[in-house]
C-alpha cells in the first residue's frame, strides 16, 4: 500500500511541477490541472491512512503521513487563493511544496526499508 501511495504522490507532484511554473511566472494555472494535483494528492494520502489505519507501518511512514497533512493543510489554503481569483504568493506555494517533497522523500524511506 505504501508503494502505491509513494507512485500517487509522485504523479501529483508532475502536476505541482506545472502548477508551480505557472504561479512563478505570476499567472493563474489551469483549474484542470490544480484539480487533478489535488485529487491525486488526496489519493495518496487517503491510500496512506489506509495503510496506517489497517496495517502495522513503520514510524517513518507515519511521519509522512503527518508532513503530508502539513502538506494538504496548505494545499487547501491554496486552492482558497485560486478561488478568489489571486495568484498565490511565491512563499507560500514554496513551502507547501517543500512539505510535500519532505513527505516524498520520507516516504520514500520507508518503502526503500520495507521491501
Amino acid at each position: 500500500m505504501l508503494t502505491y501511495a509513494l507512485v500517487v504522490f509522485a504523479i501529483g507532484a508532475l502536476g505541482g511541477l506545472g502548477l508551480a511554473t505557472f504561479v512563478l511566472r505570476g499567472r493563474l494555472a489551469p483549474w484542470a490541472l490544480s484539480l487533478l494535483h489535488a485529487a491525486l494528492g488526496a489519493v495518496g494520502l487517503l491510500l496512506l491512512i489506509y495503510a496506517a489505519l489497517t496495517t502495522s507501518i513503520p514510524g517513518i511512514a507515519t511521519a509522512a503521513l503527518i508532513i503530508f497533512v502539513i502538506a494538504a493543510l496548505g494545499g487547501f489554503y491554496l486552492a482558497s487563493v485560486h478561488l478568489r481569483g489571486v495568484v498565490a504568493k511565491r512563499a507560500v506555494v514554496l513551502v507547501h511544496a517543500g512539505a510535500a517533497v519532505i513527505g516524498f522523500l520520507t516516504l520514500l524511506v520507508a518503502v526503500i526499508g520495507t521491501h
